[in-house]
């Protein structure tokens, strides 16, 4: 039986850790490091040697940080 989306819905988009890094300017240590903390997403187990993140989960990430900061 095939899932049905609603069309208003953004697909889901799976992004490598490279791609992670280009978003949020992190480094590879420091994003694990926040994963362990439980202050970053986690990622998704694709196969025994390949993980991903999900990209709106990244990006909800980036958007909460911006939101933190002080405006003057």
């Amino acid at each position: 039986m095939a899932m049905q989306t609603t069309p208003t819905a953004a697909p889901r988009r799976f992004i490598k850790l490279a791609k992670v890094k280009d978003y949020t300017s992190l480094s590879t240590s420091e994003i694990y490091r926040r994963i362990a903390a439980g202050t970053f997403p986690k990622q998704v187990k694709l196969g025994p040697k390949s993980s991903c993140f999900v990209e709106s989960e990244v990006l909800a990430w980036c958007d909460q940080m911006a939101s933190q900061r002080e405006v003057a």
